[in-house]
């Protein structure tokens, strides 16, 4: 569901009875007679929608957690605030880059329009720029040559699935987070989708090593034994960038989740 197009739809329609009333309907209107319904079910939600439209537009917009692929960072039912212009001002609707603010960084947690279905968004970390060579090989994360230090710090137990597993912090760029490390689970990629540039990585035994293109982001989930990605259907184009997440702001199951990510 493109719930941005019919955010605007809802907007003209609106906007189009407000103004209609305002300076047509109004005027012929008897002395305190009553507003007829589309007046008060339509035209009065125009500013309503307005605000909403613009909030959500350019400022800040909400998204739920919806699987634990970013677990222990983010998890399932986190409704998290994601900031809309730290990568540029977008025309809604058209996702068309108008001005120019800043770009992705390494150890961002970034939503963007999953590139096989862009009617989908996706929430990842940032782990590759473009012009980086991002290997991922024994579960060992390396770009441009330079090991990325991944220090464990004990065992995370996740109560939904009723197991535990390696916790580490890994550092990218200057930010600190925590990942998750399965010992047990393949180090090889076991399912890859055909994606545009993908004769830009190479798969082995080990894992994978790719060439991230202009343009484009090497993501990947925390939980990283559990998160479809960069490593399974490419890189993530510039034009398909929602923002960048910075808050929990919700969790219907754990009110201590609130503010949790920064």
């Amino acid at each position: 569901m493109n719930f941005a197009l019919i955010l605007f739809v809802l907007l003209v329609l609106s906007a189009a009875l407000w103004v209609a009333d305002h300076f047509v309907f109004r005027k012929r209107r008897a002395p305190g007679a009553k507003e007829p319904w589309w007046v008060e079910y339509g035209a009065s939600f125009f500013p309503v929608i307005l605000i909403v439209f613009v909030l959500r537009s350019f400022l800040v917009e909400p998204f739920k957690i919806p699987s634990g692929s970013m677990i222990p960072t983010l998890l399932v039912g986190d409704f998290i605030a994601v900031n809309k212009y730290t990568y540029g001002i977008r025309l809604p609707v058209l996702n068309k880059k108008v001005i120019e603010l800043g770009s992705p960084q390494r150890g961002d947690v970034v939503v963007f329009r999953y590139p096989p279905d862009p009617s989908l968004d996706y929430i990842k970390r940032v782990v590759g720029l473009p012009g980086d060579r991002v290997a991922y090989q024994n579960k060992r994360l390396t770009i441009n040559g330079q090991p990325v230090s991944a220090d464990k710090t004990g065992d995370y137990f996740d109560s939904e699935r009723m197991f535990y597993t390696p916790q580490y912090v890994e550092k990218l760029g200057e930010v600190e987070h925590a990942i998750l490390i399965e010992d047990n689970s393949p180090v090889f990629v076991p399912f890859v989708m055909q994606f545009p540039h993908h004769e830009k990585c190479l798969y082995n035994s080990a894992g994978v090593v790719c060439e991230v293109p202009d343009g484009h982001y090497f993501v990947m989930g925390d939980n990283r034994d559990n998160s479809q990605d960069s490593r399974v259907w490419g890189f993530v184009p510039d034009e398909n960038l929602v923002g960048k997440a910075f808050f929990v702001w919700f969790n219907f199951g754990d009110l201590k989740r609130i503010g949790s990510f920064r």
